[in-house]
């Protein structure tokens, strides 16, 4: 296979979610979204022409980032996609960024360092810096049609560490679920996952609002008994497609969005 490659963490798909309603969207499940013989599913077909978000994190050798901080760079190198001029109608990346929010999106972490980071750099994109971590979102790429630059970068290796306690969160925080454990490049994907479900649920007003903040938002872990609520509040949940790392149909990820508590609660 070209591209994507077949490590463990190589396809991360959203399989259902919860919208700010409480209503699950989406498909209920996902063939053959990954690698030949991943997902029990076949690559024929019409997921030929699917497409996959590109993010890559820094981690140097002498310098690797913080977890928490390359989760919150994850989500906000999403969301600066997102938001993206080229991304909305008649930009460069409208057509493609459109084809794959509309769909079961997917989203593949891969770390470079050095001379592979700035090759990277050369590549259409944007970069975000939260804190420790740099992280470089790519347009959508077909699953089969990786740049070279990128299909080349490595996807395993992207286990990172907190060395303090993150401190407090902010207003829009995305709640990890404390019972799953997950490399940092799974959950680097789940927080993406997370914030676009947020980003597709907010109006107009909201998304200025956030804007005006710099589109901020945290990761932290639920406790066990904040889960429990926040997974039957109704706000935006990721349900995993499970091709990798945890089982299918896992719920990762809450995003608590204050904007979206009303409408949940409806």
């Amino acid at each position: 296979m070209t591209g994507a490659g077949n490590d463990a963490m190589d396809v991360d798909a959203v399989d259902v979610t919860a919208a700010a309603t409480g209503a699950e969207r989406g498909a209920p499940g996902i063939a053959g979204a990954g690698p030949a013989g991943e997902g029990g599913g076949s690559r024929a077909g019409g997921d030929l022409d699917r497409r996959v978000l590109p993010l890559v994190v820094r981690i140097e050798r002498s310098a690797p980032p913080e977890r928490t901080d390359a989760l919150e760079a994850a989500a906000l190198a999403v969301l600066a996609l997102l938001d993206d001029p080229r991304a909305l109608d008649g930009g460069e990346w409208a057509e493609a960024v459109g084809a794959w929010d509309g769909s079961r999106f997917r989203k593949v972490v891969r770390r470079a360092r050095g001379a592979e980071w700035r090759r990277v750099l050369d590549l259409p994109g944007v970069t975000v810096t939260s804190g420790t971590a740099e992280v470089r979102v790519h347009p959508p790429v077909p699953l089969d049609g990786w740049p070279r630059d990128l299909s080349r970068l490595q996807v395993s290796g992207t286990e990172l560490a907190d060395s303090r306690e993150p401190g407090p969160p902010g207003d829009v925080v995305l709640w990890l679920n404390p019972g799953l454990t997950m490399s940092a490049g799974k959950a680097m994907a789940q927080a993406g996952h997370a914030v676009q479900l947020a980003w597709q649920a907010s109006g107009d007003e909201a998304r200025r609002a956030w804007r005006d903040k710099g589109l901020a938002v945290s990761v932290r872990t639920a406790g066990p008994a904040a889960w429990a609520g926040l997974v039957a509040s109704g706000l935006p949940v990721v349900r995993d497609a499970g091709f990798t790392e945890i089982e299918p149909g896992s719920r990762t990820v809450v995003a608590d969005v204050p904007w979206l508590r009303g409408a949940a609660g409806r």
